[in-house]
């Protein structure tokens, strides 16, 4: 684990950032020819730097950027090996720089900084080094054929990708869409949240540091209409990566449908389930795993799960383990190593959590406290994703009724189990209409997983493992014919 600094250290290096300003087109930083926007510290309301953003000429000109690197092939043509190399130095100046990475992280999102160096930059390093060793030892396949044909299926890289980024993780989601889709051979437009995007533009300067050429790499920031709906129309964009809310998530379906029917990969929200059967062992351990699971990031986390679905028969004395743990979580100044809950993203953000609390819990600032509440199944808090730190607990009289219950919702991104029961734990992860089922445990498993959801939780792909360089990709057949034309037809 990374040694944390102390509070004075980090705001020591908190003084002495200096944040990038403007987008970083074509190898380097360039102005935007849009409306200039503030990016805030959500802990204290201070600007952090006021940012170029871009339009719809900008989205022009870095597509065109893009398309003519990749039709050059310095990138997309580069042997798999040698991208690997880059993107290895790409991960070797992260890590160089991972304290500075980190504190800008920290208050560009109000993420804590115990998070952000422990969690999101090592993670989004590992991410890229992940995929960058996995591109030269994907192999592609043959099909059966007769003496007469060799049939190849092969993987090549997509094109021109646009990845749209939410402002929860900014690294981590950074690094699950160019990890894979850069090892691929693609060229990437990154457009991050308009509230959060200091660490995306420093990465792509690092990443042209490291040797990604240019036009391959470029990170345009601004809001949806100026940059988000432009690159989701763009006639010469191949696809479009996007993890944010699922309503935002149809426009790019509606945009695709409009234009050239480009490639749509959405990692949508969630109202995830922790279920807890009656012969769960530990209610230490599953208490610790839900608090964590509701209140990490702030419940400001797509995977969060945000309902608890317990037995009856072990619902006192887990919440009474729960209302114990949760005296450990101190809410305050994000880059006090101590603090578990920062702020919350904007005022915005803050109002629509504001909105689902009672009077008593709705304080006052960008810091909301974790709250849990006991509500019915179809009450709103236990419906509707709420994105804050704050669990509903549902009772239910029997594990077949808590499998229903967890059911229940439009999304179907994650979920978990608690049973002392293997077989029981292997039914209900079946059972669960979710893409990822942790049992015994909160989590999206590792790198090496895909994540991703059913319902209105994700469409047309996965992050993560190899099946995440799929949606880079298309598959091409080559089919070789091995007859000799000289011997004719040989029909009778």
């Amino acid at each position: 684990m990374t040694d944390l600094l102390t509070h004075a250290e980090y705001q020591a290096i908190a003084a002495d950032l200096e944040f990038p300003r403007t987008a970083f087109i074509d190898g380097k930083y360039r102005a935007g020819t849009g409306a200039k926007f503030a990016t805030t510290n959500p802990a204290t309301g201070e600007v952090l730097a006021e940012i170029s953003g871009c339009s719809a000429d900008d989205v022009d000109f870095a597509v065109a950027k893009a398309r003519a690197a990749f039709d050059q092939g310095h990138w997309s043509k580069m042997h798999p090996s040698d991208r690997k190399d880059v993107l290895i130095r790409l991960c070797k100046l992260m890590t160089r720089n991972r304290r500075e990475l980190a504190v800008m992280e920290s208050l560009d999102s109000g993420k804590p900084i115990m998070d952000c160096e422990t969690i999101d930059v090592p993670e989004t390093i590992h991410c890229i080094k992940w995929h960058a060793e996995a591109v030269d030892k994907i192999y592609d396949q043959t099909s059966p054929t007769g003496d007469d044909a060799i049939s190849m299926i092969v993987r090549e890289p997509i094109g021109v990708v646009g990845a749209v980024l939410p402002w929860n993780f900014p690294l981590m989601m950074l690094a699950w869409k160019i990890g894979p889709a850069l090892a691929a051979g693609c060229s990437v437009i990154v457009k991050p949240a308009e509230q959060t995007s200091l660490t995306a533009l420093r990465v792509a300067e690092l990443a042209h540091e490291a040797g990604v050429p240019r036009g391959v790499f470029q990170v345009l920031p601004g809001d949806g209409p100026t940059v988000g709906e432009p690159l989701g129309r763009h006639m010469d964009v191949d696809m479009v990566s996007f993890t944010g809310s699922t309503e935002t998530g149809r426009r790019f379906l509606h945009y695709a449908a409009d234009s050239n029917l480009k490639k749509i990969v959405l990692e949508c929200g969630g109202k995830n389930p922790a279920v807890v059967f009656d012969d769960a062992e530990n209610l230490d351990h599953v208490a610790s795993h839900v608090v964590n699971a509701a209140f990490w990031n702030a419940g400001q986390n797509c995977s969060a799960a945000s309902r608890l679905i317990v037995h009856k028969a072990v619902k006192a004395p887990l919440m009474e383990k729960i209302t114990a743990r949760l005296r450990d979580w101190k809410t305050g100044d994000p880059l006090d190593p101590n603090t578990h809950i920062g702020a919350l993203i904007d005022a915005d953000h803050c109002a629509k959590v504001r909105s689902f609390l009672d009077k008593a819990d709705k304080g006052d600032g960008p810091f909301v406290s974790p709250v849990v509440y006991e509500v019915k199944k179809d009450d709103p808090r236990a419906r509707d994703e709420i994105f804050g730190p704050v669990l509903c607990v549902i009772e239910v009289a029997s594990n077949d009724e808590a499998i229903e219950v967890a059911n229940q919702t439009v999304y179907g991104l994650a979920a978990s189990v608690f049973t002392a029961n293997t077989r029981q734990a292997i039914r209900a992860a079946r059972d669960i209409r979710a893409g990822t089922v942790t049992v015994n445990c909160y989590g999206e498993g590792d790198i090496a997983t895909p994540f991703g959801g059913y319902k209105q939780s994700g469409f047309g792909g996965r992050d993560n493992g190899i099946h995440a360089h799929d949606q880079f990709t298309e598959l091409k057949t080559i089919w070789i014919d091995l007859t000799d034309p000289t011997e004719g037809d040989n029909v009778a």
